[in-house]
């Protein structure tokens, strides 16, 4: 399996999963000149900005270290672009989510971080 499939998949259980801690999801895959962020959702009055990250095992780390600065600041960018874009400029409430997942895609431990960065 590809690891666009993967990654399809991985979003696919990120989001039942969101969905059943009362996230509201807004977008998929939201792809544009600056970058692109995985899950764009509402909860609590917030918008919120999630990165999802899969791992089948550690011998790269857990999912969520895989978020670095770099990735950090693109998604920043990306989340800017998407609120000048949607005319969202005076949403005040926003924060960046990030999913963790580990081990076999079918009953993946999943971690959630909240406000993460």
């Amino acid at each position: 399996m590809n690891k666009r499939k993967i990654g399809g998949i991985g979003e696919d259980v990120a989001v039942k999963f969101l969905e059943s801690k009362g996230y509201n999801i807004v977008e998929r895959n939201f792809d544009c000149t600056v970058g692109e962020i995985d899950i764009i959702a509402r909860k609590d009055g917030y918008l919120v900005f999630i990165e999802v990250k899969y791992r089948k095992n550690l011998s790269y780390g857990y999912p969520v270290e895989a978020v670095t600065y770099s990735k950090q600041k693109n998604i920043r960018r990306v989340a800017t672009w998407y609120i000048k874009y949607k005319n969202l400029i005076f949403e005040k409430n926003f924060r960046f989510d990030v999913v963790g997942m580990l081990g076999e895609l079918e009953h993946p431990t999943i971690s959630l971080i909240e406000n993460a960065f």
